[in-house]
């Protein structure tokens, strides 16, 4: 069985590992790494697998390397395994990290060293991520697949170009955001119409969970699931025509593009 390495046991990181498991990985193939001895027996204890904080010695013979850490820490993480890397023709390194650039890794990196570029979501928490991956110039069909296989532990996978990691970032990287938002907003909305805060947190949240199973219950169609809400002249339309006059849809747009700006200049800073 391939073994798996996992740089940095943070949330992500734990994600992961938890999803691999949970998938049927055997445990005993995956060593995570952590600079906290404490933290890394927690992980070791709550899911059976080899944890370490040498990074080096958890990269060996490893099939793919998983770096879960934060994207300033990307390129140092890259050199100091480079030794590694260079002893294991066969290794995949896998991204996790925002706005850090395939070119750039690749530079630091040993030459030819196949990577991919990963945009997660923090749904993938609870199983329900959805990562985009971009293959750099080095990574094999087999190692594509190999890497696909497993983020399906933790969600969906879409294959994409690097050029449109920007617009993935808005609508999927930070996307969770903005539906935590708008929840936020009709909590606070139910307060001002008399609820108690505790119950309409949890209407709130049901809904906007119950409308996401919805969509993943069939081919995604936001548009005819909506019309089935709204009947004619009904509370829902009322509440639908204001939205749209107060120009959420607008409002939509422009935060999608400042998303996808900042992150090409995140991107440009690596």
């Amino acid at each position: 069985m391939n073994k798996i390495a996992v740089i940095g046991g943070g949330q992500i990181g734990e994600a992961l590992v938890s999803g691999l498991v949970a998938a049927g990985r055997e445990p005993s193939s995956i060593i995570v790494t952590n600079r906290s001895e404490k933290r890394g027996q927690e992980l070791a204890d709550a899911y059976g697998v080899h944890t370490t904080n040498d990074n080096q010695q958890a990269i060996d013979e490893a099939s793919v390397v998983f770096l879960c850490v934060k994207p300033v820490g990307i390129h140092s993480i890259l050199h100091e395994i480079s030794e590694a890397l260079e002893s294991n023709d066969d290794t995949v390194v896998v991204s996790l990290a925002a706005g850090v650039t395939l070119a750039s890794m690749e530079e630091a990196a040993p030459a030819g060293q196949p990577i991919v570029r990963v945009m997660p979501n923090t749904p993938m928490l609870v199983g329900k991520g959805m990562s985009a991956c971009a293959p750099g110039r080095y990574v094999s069909e087999a190692q594509m697949e190999l890497v696909t296989k497993l983020l399906q532990a933790v969600g969906q996978v879409a294959v994409v170009e690097e050029s449109d990691m920007d617009a993935v970032t808005a609508l999927a990287g930070s996307a969770p955001a903005y539906y935590f938002l708008l929840t936020e907003a009709l909590v606070d909305a139910g307060v001002q119409l008399g609820l108690k805060r505790s119950l309409a947190t949890t209407l709130a949240s049901a809904a906007a969970s119950g409308a996401g199973a919805l969509l993943d219950a069939e081919s995604p169609d936001p548009a005819r699931l909506r019309q089935a809400v709204t009947s004619p002249a009904g509370t829902t339309a009322a509440a639908l025509r204001e939205l749209e006059e107060s120009g959420l849809r607008g409002a939509i747009y422009r935060a999608a593009e400042k998303c996808a700006q900042r992150s090409a200049e995140l991107g440009g800073l690596g």
